[in-house]
């Protein structure tokens, strides 16, 4: 199947500089999202009609395997499809979808495919209590579609008609090139209109038989930032029911924001204002704080995520626990039964099973084993100004607090750093390494006072 997707449009009333089919809906472009669920029909070859903001939609899309037609200028939908005709195969016919209308599920465009068979045109419709602003089906006695009428170029009675157009239909290819070719601007906007081809099938005898989407939502487009917000909540909304559906727990169905995948176990809890980005999957009887912000990342069963964390790209064993106030930076890999506490920062680092750092540390570029303590106030020294080096602590080390770790450097088996210690050369297995100077008291000092301030005079 072809599929032309319509994605020329500038989006004045977005007021942005972004061309208006990136904007994003769940942290993906409109145009992607509509991409996407095209992919998941019979689709054998993509066309995207692109304008305004040429260069900025192609290079979002680059690398992929896309046919781009440019209109410029924009006459109207018909001269849309007819600046993509070149691209088309007449052995397939053609699906033609909306870069601004990106909620569209692949089960309705299946019952677009279903009604449309082999020989006709499939239209979906909606039956609308205010139709305002729609285009009307038109249809005859015997209740077959004749043709579709803009609001604007509607008579009074016309205007009364419930069913309107959603713009997406599937049509034998041959036939579009000849009905598209054919059109004409005799209307008040002195555009082609897409819409216009059906009249054209009707006169040839080609049925024209219509569908609904499952929800009326599917078919909304965006115009402008309010209804792009009206969307992303619809989508979240979806998004947290087929969670709670699977068993996810919820706090709070309308706090919760998923800007990519988010695959979720057995008997997992989220609480409200969590962000999911990218790639995300959370294993069975995980918990996720209030107010977390993770992308890209792992956490494998039984793991707790305490309020406010921050996690990416990171790979959390299974029985961790993370937080409050966490934040593992990518590359980081914990094995399992770490605890990372709170304002402890970790970045392309492995953390070895039983390992903790229960608060204020750093650790950065560092290989470190099982049940190691670092203490409070203990970091990685790993950036010299110019180059990363790495910092290895091996199985059963204890380091104590305020401890800075210059790397390279290597802590021995069951080693123990004492507090405030400058490690810069390798500290030996099982020893006790201390670097601090020799405490003194200076007798007969004094604090300084401060100096007695004499009140300005006034005159």
């Amino acid at each position: 199947m072809n599929v032309i997707i319509l994605a020329a449009g500038k989006g004045t009333r977005m007021h942005s500089n972004l061309p208006k089919v990136l904007h994003p809906i769940a942290g993906v472009s409109m145009l992607a999202h509509v991409l996407n669920t095209a992919r998941q029909t019979q689709l054998r070859r993509a066309i995207v009609v692109y304008g305004h903001g040429a260069d900025q939609v192609q290079a979002a899309f680059a690398g992929q395997d896309i046919h781009w037609a440019l209109q410029a200028p924009q006459l109207g939908t018909g001269h849309a499809v007819q600046m993509a005709l070149p691209f088309l195969s007449d052995e397939f016919p053609t699906l033609i979808l909306y870069g601004d209308v990106p909620l569209t599920s692949a089960v309705s465009l299946q019952k677009l495919i279903d009604v449309a068979g082999d020989h006709h045109v499939g239209l979906m419709t909606l039956l609308l209590e205010e139709p305002k602003g729609y285009g009307r089906i038109v249809r005859n006695q015997s209740d077959e579609v004749t043709r579709i009428v803009e609001e604007k170029d509607a008579d009074e009675s016309e205007k009364q008609i419930r069913e309107v157009n959603t713009g997406l239909m599937l049509v034998p290819t041959a036939m579009l090139r000849r009905w598209v070719s054919s059109l004409e601007n005799n209307n008040a906007q002195k555009e082609y209109y897409l819409t216009d081809i059906i009249a054209s099938a009707h006169r040839d005898g080609v049925l024209v038989n219509t569908c609904q989407p499952e929800f009326e939502w599917e078919v909304l487009g965006v115009n402008s930032r309010e209804q792009q917000a009206q969307l992303e909540r619809i989508y979240q909304e979806q998004f947290a029911r087929k969670l709670m559906t699977q068993g996810v727990t919820l706090s709070d169905p309308q706090r919760i924001d998923v800007r990519g995948s988010l695959v979720c176990g057995r008997d997992v809890f989220i609480d409200v204002g969590c962000i999911f980005e990218g790639d995300v999957v959370l294993e069975d009887n995980v918990s996720i704080g209030p107010y977390c912000v993770v992308k890209n990342a792992t956490l494998s069963a039984g793991t707790r995520l305490e309020a406010y964390c921050h996690l990416e790209k990171a790979q959390v064993g299974a029985q961790s626990h993370i937080g409050p106030y966490a934040r593992l930076r990518p590359g980081t890999q914990l094995a399992e039964s770490v605890h990372v506490g709170n304002f402890v920062e970790i970045k392309n680092s492995n953390i070895g099973k039983q390992s903790k750092a229960n608060h204020l540390a750093y650790v950065g570029d560092a290989d470190v084993g099982a049940r190691v303590n670092i203490g409070a106030g203990s970091i990685t020294c790993n950036y010299d100004g110019a180059n990363k080096h790495r910092t290895t602590i091996e199985d059963d080390v204890f380091i104590g607090s305020d401890t800075q770790l210059v790397a390279p450097v290597r802590v021995g088996a069951g080693a123990t750093l004492g507090a405030g210690t400058t490690l810069v050369k390798d500290a030996p297995a099982g020893q006790l390494t201390v670097s601090r100077p020799k405490q003194l008291t200076v007798t007969g000092w004094k604090r300084p006072l401060k100096k007695d301030v004499v009140p300005e005079k006034k005159d």
